[in-house]
């Protein structure tokens, strides 16, 4: 297989090598960096990298070589492994029985079983982090519920953007079974809109083959989440002259200063939302 460079950039695509490495960790055992970089088609170089964060996360070990073939002069030969933190973490075989289990429910019970799975997940995601999101001030919101997902296994993250909030996830406990089963990102999406009493759109998913799970929180139902704002700018403007009694008179001496009038409110123009950190499905 030809080595191609690494074009990997950023958290979430160095992540899914990751990911990659480590299931051939599972399937091959101990390997060299020789040969995981020929399964991937990276070059050694850039496997070595993806390894070197391996390590330094403790997700794998390295050793010697017990059997080391002849090579000459220069280093002996290393070969990796997970350790049992890479094994706790990694993809395993609960991946396929998931997804075994839920396609014999698909097919004697319906459809509609797998979504009553899905939503009783999503609602048991959603009571994990509710109190979390809740203490949170309204604005902050968005940025509390990524804390909440992140310890809850999501690594998520939130960003400010000129149209709204974007929360990003950069990784999905489910990923592989949510690629048959796409009810479980549905009823996600749906718990998080509740979570932040707001509509919100999901953007892009890893389950799909996006880098990242995004999800947009527009501009104005934030806005519309601060009356006392719209409270200030609300404020009646008086309409004439009034008696000393405060009652409004039929005819009076002109004003000297026009009342000033309140500012034009501005409205969000329509604008095509994109994934920062993948594209837009």
């Amino acid at each position: 297989m030809k080595s191609m460079p690494d074009t990997s950039n950023g958290t979430a695509a160095d992540g899914r090598t990751r990911d990659r490495v480590a299931r051939l960790l599972l399937e091959l055992g101990p390997s060299t960096a020789v040969t995981l970089s020929a399964h991937l088609g990276l070059s050694p170089a850039a496997i070595r990298r993806h390894l070197d964060a391996m390590l330094a996360e403790g997700t794998i070990t390295t050793r010697s070589a017990r059997n080391p073939a002849p090579r000459g002069r220069g280093r002996p030969a290393r070969v990796y492994q997970l350790t049992a933190a890479g094994h706790a973490a990694g993809p395993t075989a609960y991946e396929d029985l998931a997804t075994s289990a839920l396609s014999f429910l698909a097919d004697v019970a319906g459809q509609a079983v797998v979504a009553e799975f899905a939503e009783a997940r999503a609602a048991e995601l959603e009571r994990r982090v509710r109190a979390a999101v809740a203490r949170a001030d309204p604005a902050d919101r968005p940025a509390a519920l990524a804390a909440a997902m992140s310890a809850a296994g999501y690594t998520a993250s939130a960003s400010q953007l000129p149209t709204g909030v974007q929360i990003c996830q950069h990784h999905c406990p489910v990923q592989h079974v949510a690629e048959q089963f796409p009810e479980l990102c549905g009823a996600e999406t749906a718990a998080l809109s509740r979570l932040l009493d707001s509509h919100v759109q999901r953007l892009a998913t890893i389950a799909h083959g996006d880098g990242v799970c995004t999800t947009h929180v527009p501009l104005e139902t934030r806005e519309s989440q601060r009356p006392e704002d719209d409270h200030d700018r609300a404020a009646p403007a008086s309409s004439g002259p009034t008696a000393s009694d405060g009652s409004a008179t039929s005819a009076g001496p002109a004003v000297s200063a026009a009342p000033r009038s309140a500012p034009p409110v501005s409205t969000p123009t329509a604008t095509s939302l994109t994934s920062s950190e993948g594209p837009v499905i």
